[in-house]
């Protein structure tokens, strides 16, 4: 039996599988890049299906394609994406650097479905791709996937992320432990501090997205092949931002240069570097969890993170600190996908930028990885670790660094001389001090307290 049908294009004649949807073009982009197996992302393709459903209401309203026709286009894009749509998209990511064969793939998936609620043939060109080149729709589908990504997934699960672990700074409050600096012993903090400084990280990043969220909004459609719209209706590219607010609830504007738009991927890198940041930012927090977790008996043990799963094949009993590693290589992915963006941003020949498909790839997922180890690194880390008070006060009360405190009383060469004696006879600070320095043990508990030290100057 053949399983085959034969399609036509503008090259000539190719068989496709019967069931495709997809024609000719795609089933030729299918044949020449069986590259990855990575199929475009999913996020990427939705927004792509949703821009083709905006431009042909967007036509309709510019008299451009009758009510039926746009009608036809629409109800395909919507039924598409409540089904697997995924399904009808095989083209691998490294491919035509301009996105080519994947516009085309939705174009021909979109008119065969349409031609069947139109009752005529729909053309993937002169129809779906009216008033559009693949070398506007694509960079658009970029803007458009990040902005949803960025706006429902991302976002939220940060949101997610700093609440937790300012909650978390209220509940560990009252424990002081030994600070750290190049991983030596130094002035005491309040387990509550170092959260709070995380804290700051998360929220300083969540201003950062935020803050690229218009750029980001701004569209490349409407500039066409080469950004002069040529093809494209004058007002298109303003009917499109209406049509695509109203599927997709984002504001979205036409950009205020199109030539920029298509000839460069500047948004998209300085998406990437905030995400690098906002990877950059969990990785500390990853580490810090991990070394307060390590021992328990040969290391800091200052707290218990969830016992998830044992963690040793051969050593029962062995539990690792599974979720903030599995951060931090979420971290480093991420930072190795924008160094992908940084080189494929510099890609932008005269008025193309040919690396767009990997751009939406790593773009994307990125967002994706941060988004959902934002959750875990929250629910199954930060919320749920215990605090060792016996092991923090251990540590404390053989910090000789506390003589810090008496450098306005006794000078730093007298301080340094009584630190490195505790040092040496692993004595407390404060009983040293009483022996070297005229202060009473009522002034150097005072002045020695842990807690007091955690003020700095107040």
């Amino acid at each position: 039996m053949n399983n085959n049908r034969i399609e036509r294009d503008s090259m000539g004649e190719l068989a496709v599988p019967a069931e495709a949807l997809y024609g000719a073009q795609t089933q030729r982009a299918v044949n020449n890049f069986p590259v990855s197996g990575q199929r475009m992302p999913a996020a990427f393709v939705r927004a792509l299906i949703l821009a083709k459903a905006a431009a042909a209401q967007a036509n309709v309203e510019l008299g451009q394609l009758s009510v039926e026709l746009g009608d036809a286009i629409s109800d395909a894009c919507q039924q598409l994406l409540k089904e697997d749509f995924m399904a009808h998209f095989p083209v691998d990511v490294f491919q035509t650097g301009s996105g080519t064969s994947t516009n085309m793939n939705a174009n021909e998936v979109i008119a065969t479905l349409a031609s069947r609620r139109f009752g005529d043939t729909v053309s993937p060109n002169d129809h779906v791709n009216c008033g559009q080149s693949s070398n506007d729709i694509i960079p658009t589908s970029i803007h458009v996937s990040a902005a949803i990504e960025l706006h429902e997934r991302l976002l939220p699960a940060l949101g997610h992320l700093l609440s937790v672990i300012c909650e978390k700074s209220l509940e560990v409050h009252p424990f002081v432990k030994t600070g750290r600096t190049h991983l030596m012993d130094a002035m005491p903090v309040r387990m509550s501090q170092a959260l709070d400084g995380w804290a700051q990280q998360i929220q300083s990043n969540i201003q950062y997205l935020t803050a690229l969220q218009p750029s980001l909004q701004a569209l490349a459609q409407g500039g066409t092949a080469v950004g002069t719209g040529v093809n494209a209706h004058p007002r298109f590219a303003e009917q499109f931002c209406t049509e695509l607010k109203a599927l997709t609830g984002l504001s979205f504007t036409p950009g205020a240069n199109f030539f920029a738009l298509i000839g460069s991927q500047d948004t998209a890198v300085a998406l990437s570097g905030q995400l690098k940041t906002t990877a950059v930012s969990l990785m500390k927090i990853a580490n810090d969890l991990r070394w307060m977790n390590s021992g328990p008996l040969a290391g800091l043990a200052e707290i218990e993170l969830e016992a998830l799963q044992p963690g040793s094949s051969i050593m029962p009993g062995k539990v690792n600190p599974v979720i903030p590693e599995a951060t931090a290589m979420v971290a480093a992915q991420v930072i190795g996908n924008d160094a992908t963006i940084t080189v494929a941003g510099q890609s932008g020949n005269f008025e193309l930028n040919v690396m767009l498909p990997v751009i939406a790839q790593n773009l994307l997922h990125s967002i994706q990885l941060l988004s959902n180890v934002s959750h875990l690194l929250a629910d199954r880390a930060i919320a749920t670790f215990k605090v060792n008070q016996a092991k923090l006060k251990e540590a404390l009360d053989r910090n000789p660094i506390l003589v810090t405190a008496l450098n306005p009383l006794i000078g730093y060469l007298k301080a340094a001389e009584i630190a490195k004696l505790a040092y040496k006879e692993g004595r407390p600070i404060i009983e040293v001090a009483l022996e070297h320095t005229e202060l009473s043990r009522e002034e150097l508990e005072h002045l020695l307290s842990p807690e007091k030290l955690t003020e700095g100057g107040r």
